[in-house]
């Protein structure tokens, strides 16, 4: 069974529903969790916010974290987490920020570098990942990512 299989078996039994705030990752969380059958009982929505803009303005980051930090660091993934449980009624929120590649962001953040937020309002978990792919960068990255943020919710939340 796959992971994303098991996360909406559980969220089921449980009676939870799940969010997720995604940068680099495009909405591929959201894709595999919608992909199972009967994941509408359990998942609540996504916001792809690949835009600073977006990030701040729809999840509520500070602006003053975006200049200080970026998009792709701890704080913003912290605060990506918070602002999807508070626009959603989901019991579970899935934040990640990262760079897939292949190509820099302009900083001196490596590519790879990501960053997933997982909380349930009460606790708050961010993990930081650096990815070291070689080939089609881009796609292994973002697979990676939604594989550990899908994993952080089964191992920590349900």
């Amino acid at each position: 069974m796959k992971s994303e299989e098991i996360l909406v078996k559980r969220l089921t039994e449980k009676g939870l529903k799940i969010a997720t705030a995604e940068s680099c990752t495009g909405g591929l969380i959201s894709k595999r969790i919608t992909d199972v059958s009967g994941s509408s009982g359990v998942f609540e929505c996504t916001v792809v916010s690949y835009s600073d803009r977006i990030k701040h303005e729809i999840l509520g980051v500070d602006a003053d974290v975006l200049e200080s930090f970026g998009a792709v660091s701890e704080e913003t993934a912290r605060q990506m987490v918070r602002g999807i449980l508070k626009l959603t009624s989901a019991d579970i929120g899935v934040a990640v920020t990262g760079i897939a590649g292949p190509n820099s962001d302009g900083t001196d953040k490596p590519v790879g570098l990501v960053y997933i937020a997982v909380s349930d309002g009460k606790k708050t978990i961010v993990k930081k990942y650096l990815n070291s792919f070689t080939d089609n960068i881009r796609e292994n990255n973002r697979n990676k990512t939604a594989d550990e943020a899908i994993n952080l919710v089964l191992e920590n939340f349900i």
